[in-house]
């Protein structure tokens, strides 16, 4: 008796020690899951990274920023040190000389010097016709190492946005010169090796994609140590998986629309960010149509548009209405211009006093042509489309029939980029290239600027101008240059600018340092933590 007494005494014991020792085992699980919870990140894209070769433009942007790295970082403050410690300006502007930070490592183990990174100028100025649209690569003079940790840039003329170029996330980002097919990446890479703060793991083509913390990384490591990118096309589909906890965090001035951040700005379950101005939403005018050449007709377009309603209508005031064709935000551009307010009796009556008369049908004509446009849009962007409605019904109120034609994005840039168009929508370039990029493109086919400026009479002096901007040393000149570059593009009415886009971002609430950056593509994982 005695004996099973102290037998189930014992056993009691065993029992009550193992269920401590498995709450015990529970707690530590449950606070690693926390901790790994905390410690991972779930994102999503519309669509997959693509291929991430940093010299060639294929890939996202923010995947690219994730694992590649630059000489410097644009920043609000200016430009800051990243691979390059320090570098030096020649007095004349046309020498650069770089001092590359000691110390740092590829993901792959090999070391980051100036002989690294003068093989990666030498990939990218292999296929330097695919970078033309860079105004660096036609004064590029020649790139050469001085020591181990010294590189010197040479330009052929002073270029003031030459950091801006080699700071943004392509094509001047360092890729493994190991990563390399002998020696060139135009053809494509072995790898996708950077000296970022992570590395990509995992990588399924149209379902998700998976990055670890870079473990060679020579900055401060980030807090969020995996980050898994599911990819999602549908717009609705992504806020239905954050509603479900599926992921943590849409970001993007085109991943979430005005809708999805109006129902949540107050919602105790997610967290809603906005950005400064981050480009132009804008309408290009053909100035060689034969309407569109008359200037009455282009400022008549400008008094006739509503931005307010399509700011109110649309986007809930998050994009807020356009004067100019950058914001005042954006550096040089703060310049005295008197705005197109909208007033539809202005238009009529510039369109009067050009000589367009109403016709018995509404629409105006002169000698024997009727005020008729076409408007062209991106086919896959629905904002496009509502825009162009809303207009179509505005300018009927003055007498001009707008038709609206949707074309799929290939289509509609290869016909913008041709000048077929009459009306077309535009995006100007964004930070941190406006205004520089913007106004260096409308001097080349590159998008429809070109075409629509043909018929300008200013055209080459609105030109000659935006070249000195670019190689003016003199800080007061080169305002006084793009006051006057702007000011004749206003007066000169080429483009209608509507709104002004900003960067959003939806996030689960405890998900800390969702910010934005001076590069608008970027997502600045590294700076996030979980509570």
């Amino acid at each position: 008796m005695k004996f099973k007494k102290f037998s189930a005494i014992l056993l009691a014991c065993g029992i009550m020690v193992g269920a401590l020792s498995g709450c015990a085992a529970n707690k530590t699980a449950e606070g690693n899951n926390v901790k790994a919870k905390q410690e991972e990140l779930v994102f999503v894209n519309f669509r997959d990274i693509r291929d991430l070769n940093p010299h060639l433009y294929a890939g996202e942007m923010y995947a690219q920023e994730m694992i590649y790295e630059s000489l410097v970082n644009i920043t609000e403050n200016g430009y800051e040190p990243c691979l390059a410690e320090s570098w030096d300006i020649s007095q004349d502007g046309k020498v650069y000389t770089f001092k590359i930070r000691k110390g740092v490592k590829f993901s792959d183990g090999n070391v980051c010097d100036a002989n690294a990174i003068k093989a990666n100028f030498d990939a990218i100025i292999e296929n330097k016709s695919r970078h033309t649209w860079l105004e660096m690569m036609s004064l590029l003079e020649s790139v050469k190492t001085i020591d181990d940790y010294t590189l010197e840039i040479k330009l052929s003329k002073p270029y003031y946005p030459m950091l801006t170029e080699l700071g943004v996330t392509r094509p001047f980002a360092m890729i493994s010169p190991a990563a390399m097919k002998d020696g060139s990446t135009k053809d494509g890479v072995k790898e996708h090796i950077g000296t970022g703060p992570y590395v990509l793991k995992e990588f399924v083509t149209d379902e998700y994609a998976i990055f670890e913390a870079n473990e060679n990384y020579w900055g401060e490591k980030p807090k969020v140590k995996k980050i898994t990118v599911k990819v999602i096309p549908d717009n609705q589909t992504r806020i239905l998986a954050l509603e479900k906890g599926e992921i943590d965090l849409i970001y993007g001035k085109n991943m979430i629309d005005a809708d999805a951040i109006n129902k949540y700005k107050d919602s105790d379950k997610f967290e809603i960010a906005l950005s400064e101005a981050t480009s132009t939403r804008q309408i290009v005018l053909n100035t060689t149509d034969e309407v569109l050449k008359d200037t009455a007709v282009r400022k008549a377009l400008q008094y006739g548009t509503d931005k307010k309603a399509i700011s109110d209508g649309i986007f809930y005031g998050l994009e807020k209405p356009a004067d100019t064709l950058f914001s005042k935000t954006v550096k040089y551009c703060d310049i005295n211009l008197t705005s197109y307010d909208y007033n539809k009796d202005k238009a009529a009556s510039v369109l009067e006093e050009a000589g367009w008369k109403l016709g018995s049908d509404g629409i105006r004509e002169k000698d024997g042509k009727k005020l008729e446009l076409a408007l062209l849009y991106n086919s896959n962007s629905v904002t496009e489309k509502a825009i162009a409605e809303l207009m179509q019904g505005e300018y009927k109120n003055i007498g001009i029939n707008l038709s609206i034609k949707g074309e799929e994005e290939q289509s509609y840039r290869d016909n913008m980029k041709a000048g077929n168009f009459d009306m077309v929508f535009n995006i100007s370039w964004g930070t941190p290239y406006d205004p520089q990029s913007s106004l260096a493109a409308m001097r080349k086919p590159v998008y429809g600027d070109y075409a629509a400026q043909q018929g300008l009479t200013d055209k080459k002096e609105i030109d000659d101008a935006i070249t000195n901007i670019l190689t003016s040393t003199n800080e007061e000149e080169r305002q006084k240059l793009y006051s006057f570059v702007l000011t004749r593009l206003h007066e000169d009415a080429v483009y209608i600018p509507l709104t002004y886009e900003c960067n959003k971002a939806i996030s689960k609430k405890g998900l800390k340092g969702v910010q934005f950056t001076q590069t608008q593509y970027e997502v600045p994982f590294s700076k996030m933590y979980v509570e």
